[in-house]
């Protein structure tokens, strides 16, 4: 399962999202310190959930930083979020 599956599996699970999107920047980050040779780094994700009614910008980021934590300690390097209440 690549990186990008692993954070669509979980954002899924925890949110129920009407709208996710997920979109893989490492090539932009190529070469870069924290960027891996075989990719799946750098991440744009943008959500549109109901689970998010009603919730702060940066208590949004934190409750999907919390879901995301394996990955961040590992794999990603970096997350852009844009996250919308439905």
């Amino acid at each position: 399962m690549t990186v990008a599956d692993t954070i669509r599996e979980k954002l899924t699970r925890a949110f129920s999202p009407a709208v996710l999107e997920i979109i893989d920047e490492s090539h932009l980050h190529a070469g870069h310190v924290g960027a891996r040779t075989e990719g799946e780094s750098h991440f744009r994700v943008h959500m549109t959930s109901a689970a998010f009614d009603g919730v702060s910008r940066i208590e949004r980021q934190r409750q999907v930083h919390k879901v995301l934590a394996d990955e961040l300690a590992g794999p990603i390097h970096a997350l852009a979020l844009k996250i919308d209440s439905a």
